[in-house]
């Protein structure tokens, strides 16, 4: 069983921004507030609240936090706080102060409900690339990646996931000029072979 506090925890919050030291302390405190039963540890460079497998986890960046649930797939969230089930991290999305969390109460609703599915050993299920729909290739990074040879060559070599998960975000821009940047910097991260999700992988 992991400790109930790890020292590298403590180490991560206060290597952090300033701004997002209290919502780091804050969300370690609703967690172990909910159960004595979760324990902490560091994987891939982020904090991580566990008991059987991996319950939640939270992470800093330059302008924003980020919490989500290792099985949120399978829960209710009676209060649609999540933005996306599927992420594999932050389904709550960016977290830039402590308003941007839900109530305490609610919280710890959610962290039980977590901890109850993981105590059962149900296992999230996965859905397959090929069960979702295609993405086609939009003309605009078909003509970028015919330019970057490097971008191309990586992109081609990714499995279908991560090339889906570039695909989604970007035809999911909501402006041109969102697309546009987003283009941009799948071909800037793409010559330097990194996922789309490379930043929650350190």
């Amino acid at each position: 069983m992991m400790e109930q506090y790890d020292k590298r925890v403590d180490a991560y919050i206060d290597k952090a921004a300033l701004f997002a030291q209290p919502i780091l302390r804050h969300i370690r405190a609703i967690v172990h507030q909910a159960s004595p039963l979760i324990g902490e540890t560091i994987k891939w460079g982020f904090p991580h609240f566990v008991y059987k497998q991996t319950i939640c986890s939270m992470a800093s960046f330059k302008a924003h936090c980020a919490f989500g649930f290792w099985k949120a797939s399978l829960m209710k969230d009676p209060y649609q706080l999540f933005i996306d089930k599927e992420s594999a991290m932050g389904q709550m999305g960016r977290i830039a102060n402590l308003q941007d969390l839900p109530e305490d109460k609610i919280l710890i609703e959610y962290i039980l409900e977590a901890l109850k599915i993981d105590e059962s050993g149900t296992k999230a299920k996965k859905v397959s690339s090929a069960a979702k729909a295609e993405i086609a290739l939009p003309t605009e990074f078909a003509a970028a990646l015919a330019e970057n040879p490097l971008a191309k060559q990586q992109f081609d070599n990714f499995s279908p996931s991560h090339r889906r998960e570039y695909l989604e975000w970007i035809t999911e821009a909501k402006t041109e000029t969102t697309k546009l940047k987003r283009l941009s910097t799948a071909i800037e991260w793409l010559s330097e072979g990194k996922s789309r999700h490379w930043k929650y992988q350190k």
